[in-house]
């Protein structure tokens, strides 16, 4: 048991995203689109890439379209490998609609 934790970066070292809900359709589980931009390795442009994350969501408190704080933890399920950690921003059109 001790190796398997010898593995995991401390609490403090694990690498945080922050991205936008896409889906919330899963119960606990989370949907979040990661935007990254970087400058093309040949013709220096700015690209925009997207990349999803599966993420653990135990209160079910993320909605679609919010802006939320994810932090890397152990393997959850085959493809969940996150954990939500603060909604930083509301979707102010889905809270009106509801």
């Amino acid at each position: 048991m001790a190796e398997e934790t010898k593995n995991l970066p401390a609490p403090g070292k694990r690498k945080e995203r922050v991205g936008e809900v896409v889906s919330n359709k899963m119960t606990k589980t989370i949907v979040v689109r990661v935007q990254r931009r970087y400058p093309h390795a040949q013709f220096k442009k700015i690209v925009t890439a997207y990349k999803k994350f599966y993420a653990h969501d135990e209160k079910a408190e993320a909605k679609i379209g919010d802006t939320v704080r994810i932090e890397e933890t152990r393997p959850l399920s085959k493809l969940k490998r996150w954990k939500l950690v603060e909604v930083v921003e509301r979707n102010e059109r889905e809270a009106i609609a509801v």
